[in-house]
This record gives structure tokens, C-alpha cells and sequence, in this order.
């Protein structure tokens, strides 16, 4: 059989694409995923189904594809969270719903891609959700995706301290992070309900399963999009132990962005050299494919917290994230910060880098954290082919803190950080900072290297297969998702960003992005 629509990767771009595509009943959709699907949320692994758990973070978890990659070269390769289950990150993720500040999108229209202003994307930001705390015009009432601000229960120790260090040093309180002044401190929203993970496998996809022009294939990995004349027929797919081909008239890549290069790469579209290195015959030589990658970093200042005080609180107790701009930063809001435990109290969940520089003296289970993410990074890093093999992942490096101002604006977030922890609001919570050390936040030189050694990384990775005009030689697709030099392709995914968002999440920015993209695809 021939689709109309092929879409590679069932994460949360693909879910939305393929449901909101399926609303047309001429228009046949295929959506493949290389890992389980769960059509029945009743037969949800726990991993998926509960946002209190993060095991399918662990790369020893099915639902994970358990890359490497590298974030310094300080810590070499590391493991790489990314969803591979029907739902993709959205079913893995801690299900923030932090959208990408207005000053992000108009950024992008300024680079030539006017279609995605803010008063462009606002529309399908409220179209993708159901706000349940705020109802004005920046909100959606009646979207798929559940949005609401976690505040059950007394607040925990720690996050009383840190909203009234904010206070105190003259950052405003913010009601709405999602509204058109996100500067200040608030509470981040969120996509839990009830204590379920609502992916947008479960919000989008789910409804319209029953949908006779929609069909959906779990556990179909695929190797390379099928071009003839420069223009997509279908796709080359391993299952089962067999390969085989499936015609479409059109290929959506939303397989994220690590994988939406690859799978071009390995389809002759990229960097000459490498596709030359590797004996892959070219299609179009576009040397931005797998340029340009940027990730959301996190550097962390850890304290011992006085025993008796609560660190956790309820589940759906309040977390507090803050917006704030850097001292002689041109962008506002670039940076933010955060106070989290070191290690959750829930034995499922997964301490990876985080415990790997504390006290051994000091329980795991007593020591918090400031962390500052560095919003707006000016350094970017790279995917390159390891291999024509479609089973051998790419390289990746995130080259996190190579560029100077990067490092600055780091160094002055941990030294902030510190603030915070000396201050009036924090003597009855913190017993002492653990790291870093008052010599190492001395010296520019030795706190750089310390923050290299023990920086962590989330999962927003973006920009891989930037969108821009043709007088930008590194982009990779047009404003309307459709890689140049092939027709019948386009990339919808955080691959298209042409720079990452400055929030603290990215999930709510792709699920509107590809209610952005939908009527772009289904006119073609």
C-alpha cells in the first residue's frame, strides 16, 4: 500500500502531525516507531505511565535509546536520555510545560522565518492545550494536552528558602511563566495529571486511533528515506528481522533531533565530506545537517540541608523556576535557576551525574541543589556520521562552555547561586555548601573547570536541522519544514529550531510547533 503520509518517529511531534493529519479522512497516514507502542493506557508500563518515576531515563530501560554522547571533553562520552516508545520524550520527560519566551519566536522571524513570530505560534500554542489555572487570550481551553501548575501541600523547606531569596533580591514574582512577561519567579507548569504523564501519545494520538486512514506500527525501525529525481517515495524500514520498503507520497521526519540528521544523512542529504567518507551517494549537499546543535546545560551548587527539614514534599508539592537576565547579557531572560534534591526519595528514580560529586560522608538523601541553566547558549555543537550503517548511532558532541561568554554567564549563575545560599532566607535551611569550594569560586580558571567537570545536560537538543532562507547557507529546511533541494521531505521536530528556547523546557514548544507545521504538510 501506498500513503499519502509516511511519518518516521512517534514522539511528540510525530503524535501530533499524525492525529491532527488524520482528521482528514482522503489523507491515508502511516506513523512508525522504533519503539513499543501501547495503543491501551491501561496497559502502560509504570515507567510511562506515572510521572513520578524517571527509569525509562536509565539506559537500561527498553523505552530508552541509551546514546553516548559527549557534553565536555572533561567527562567524555556519557548516557544520553532519549524516548524510544510511542510518545517519544514526551512519554519519558518530568513533564514540564514551560513554552519558549515570545522573544525566542520573534528572534526566529527575525532570521528570516517571519511564518513564526510570536503572534504567529501563540495561536497553536492554545490550540495544542487545555489550560486548567488560566483562561485569558495567552491560553488554550480546550486543546488536547492538560497544562496546570503543581502546588499541593505545604510547600517544601527548600523551595520556601529559594522563592524568598528571589524576593529578597529583587526579582519579581511572576503568576503565569507562560504569559507575555515570564521575567521573575514562579511556578513552572506542568502536563501531570492525577499523577499520570500525559504524553502526547495519550493526549493527541490516542483519540483518534480508531481513525480507519490512520495507522500506527510500533517496533519499525527505520534506515533511510527512499529519494528518486530529489524527491521522497517512501522510506526503508527493518522489522521483524526483515527490511523492506514503504511508498508514500510524502515523508515527515520527526524522529528528534539527533536522529532526524542521521536519518538524512544516511538518505544522501548533508555535509559532502561525510557522506563521501562514509560512501553514501549524494542527493543534496546541505552542510548545515547536524550543525548547529544546542541543548539546554545545568550547573549545579550542592548544600547540605539542616537535618529535620523537608526536602521534598509532596509529589505534587510546588516547584519554583526563575527567569532572569544575566549581568550585561543583550537577551533577556537567558538564564535561570532552580532548587531540586540531589537524588529523589523514590528508589526508581535515576541519580545518574548528579551524585557523582558528593560527600561520601554526606547521605545523598540530605543534599539539595541550586541549579543554573544557561537559557540562550551562544555555543553549539555537532552530529556527524560514524557510519553508513543505519544501526551505528552518530557522534554528537554538545561542546558545552567552549565559547567565553557562555562560561561567564555560567560562572556568574553559580556565584549567584551562592548568594542565595549565604543569605538571611537560607540560615535555617542550609547547613554548609558542599560544592564548589570558596577556592575554586575564587578562580575564574578553576570554577570554569569544575563547572565543565560536573555540568549535566537536559533533553531539549534542538537545532540540528535549522529552518532559514536560502541566503542562509547552513539551513537545512524552508520556514515551512521542507528540506531543501527535496521535494516531498520536511523535518518537524526541535531538530528546526533555528536557535534553542530560552525556557526551562522544550516539549510545549514542539507540540506547537507541529500544529504549526499540519497545515504546511497537508496542502502539499
Amino acid at each position: 500500500m501506498k500513503y499519502d503520509v509516511v511519518i518516521v518517529g512517534g514522539g511528540a511531534a510525530g503524535s501530533v502531525l499524525a492525529s491532527r493529519l488524520a482528521e482528514n479522512s482522503n489523507t491515508s497516514v502511516l506513523l512508525l516507531e522504533a519503539g513499543t507502542d501501547y495503543p491501551d493506557p491501561d496497559l502502560l508500563p509504570d515507567e510511562i505511565k506515572f510521572g513520578n518515576t524517571s527509569f525509562a531515563e536509565s539506559p537500561e530501560s527498553e523505552h530508552n535509546w541509551a546514546l553516548r554522547g559527549t557534553l565536555t571533553e572533561e567527562q567524555g562520552e556519557t548516557h544520553v536520555a532519549q524516548g524510544k516508545v510511542i510518545g517519544g520524550g514526551s512519554s519519558i520527560n518530568g513533564q514540564a510545560m514551560q513554552r519558549g519566551l515570545p522573544e525566542d519566536f520573534d528572534s526566529w522571524a527575525a532570521m528570516g522565518n517571519d511564518e513564526w513570530s510570536y503572534d504567529k505560534v501563540l495561536p497553536f500554542f492554545r490550540k495544542s492545550e487545555h489550560d486548567l489555572d488560566i483562561r485569558d487570550d495567552f491560553h488554550g481551553t480546550d486543546g488536547p494536552i492538560p497544562v496546570r501548575r503543581r502546588q499541593s501541600g505545604p510547600w517544601p523547606d527548600i523551595q520556601k528558602a529559594f522563592h524568598a531569596a528571589c524576593l529578597d533580591e529583587g526579582y519579581g514574582a511572576v503568576e503565569d511563566t507562560n504569559g507575555p512577561n515570564p521575567a521573575g519567579v514562579g511556578v513552572w507548569p506542568s502536563n501531570n495529571l492525577d499523577g499520570w504523564r500525559m504524553s502526547a501519545a495519550i493526549t493527541h494520538l490516542n483519540p483518534m486511533r480508531h481513525c480507519l486512514n490512520l495507522t500506527v506500527r510500533g517496533g519499525v525501525f527505520v534506515r533511510r528515506v527512499l529519494i528518486e529525481n530529489r524527491k521522497a517515495v517512501g522510506v526503508e524500514v527493518e522489522s521483524g528481522g526483515e527490511v523492506f520498503n514503504v511508498e508514500a507520497d510524502r515523508v515527515v521526519l520527526s524522529a528528534g533531533a539527533l536522529k532526524s540528521p542521521h536519518l538524512l544523512m544516511l538518505s544522501g542529504i548533508g555535509p559532502k565530506d561525510q557522506l563521501e567518507q562514509f560512501g553514501i551517494p549524494i542527493v543534496n549537499d546541505l552542510p548545515g545537517v547536524g550543525q548547529n546543535l544546542m541543548n539546554h546545560l545545568s550547573a549545579q551548587v550542592t548544600f547540605k540541608v539542616k537535618d529535620g527539614l523537608s526536602l521534598h514534599g509532596d509529589f505534587d508539592a510546588v516547584h519554583f523556576g526563575l527567569h532572569y537576565t544575566s549581568d550585561g547579557s543583550t537577551e533577556m531572560n537567558d538564564m535561570l535557576l532552580r532548587t531540586t534534591p540531589m537524588v529523589d526519595e523514590r528508589p526508581e528514580r535515576v541519580p545518574g551525574l548528579r551524585t557523582k560529586f558528593l560527600n561520601d560522608d554526606i547521605p545523598a538523601d540530605r543534599v539539595a541543589r541550586l541549579s543554573v541553566t544557561l537559557g540562550l547558549p551562544d555555543g553549539s555543537g555537532y552530529v556527524r556520521l560514524a557510519s553508513s550503517d543505519p544501526s551505528e548511532q552518530p557522534t554528537f558532541n554538545y561542546c558545552y562552555l567552549q565559547d567565553p561568554n557562555d562560561r561567564r554567564r555560567v560562572r556568574e549563575g553559580i556565584r549567584k547561586a551562592v548568594g542565595f545560599l549565604e543569605s538571611e532566607t537560607y540560615k535555617d535551611v542550609c547547613d554548609f555548601r558542599l560544592h564548589p569550594s570558596d577556592d575554586i569560586l575564587a578562580d575564574d580558571d578553576a570554577l570554569d573547570l569544575y563547572i565543565r567537570k560536573t555540568v549535566g545536560s537536559a533533553r531539549h537538543v534542538s537545532g540540528t536541522c535549522k529552518m532559514g532562507p536560502d541566503s542562509d547557507p547552513m539551513a537545512v529546511v524552508d520556514q515551512y519544514c521542507s528540506v531543501k533541494g527535496v521535494t516531498g521531505l520536511s523535518v518537524v521536530d526541535a531538530s528546526v529550531k533555528p536557535r534553542i528556547t530560552r525556557s526551562g523546557g522544550s516539549h510545549a514548544t514542539v507540540l506547537m510547533m507541529a500544529e504549526r507545521a499540519v497545515q504546511w504538510i497537508a496542502q502539499v
